[in-house]
């Protein structure tokens, strides 16, 4: 490998501010900012605005949309207007 080329890879605090919850994962994001961790050492620290841990498809919060057509929806409105001749 060529050196002074690649990203530093560190351990880096991520702090979803949706749910308030700490992850720390190595990575090569790059923060001036720093934190301290429950686990009593200081790391980088980025926040964020939704992950895993927030996230309606992951927190089974997801709304589930009908996949009725157009028309049928249309005929189901308006099924009482029919006219009889």
């Amino acid at each position: 490998m060529k050196p002074n080329i690649h990203p530093n890879y560190r351990p880096v605090l991520f702090h979803d501010t949706a749910a308030d919850v700490y992850f720390l994962i190595g990575s090569t994001a790059e923060t001036d900012r720093t934190h301290q961790h429950t686990d009593g050492n200081t790391y980088p620290y980025v926040a964020l605005d939704v992950s895993s841990a927030s996230h309606p498809v992951y927190t089974g919060q997801q709304r589930k949309t009908t996949s009725e057509g157009r028309v049928a929806g249309f005929n189901k409105r308006f099924a009482g207007f029919t006219t009889k001749t």
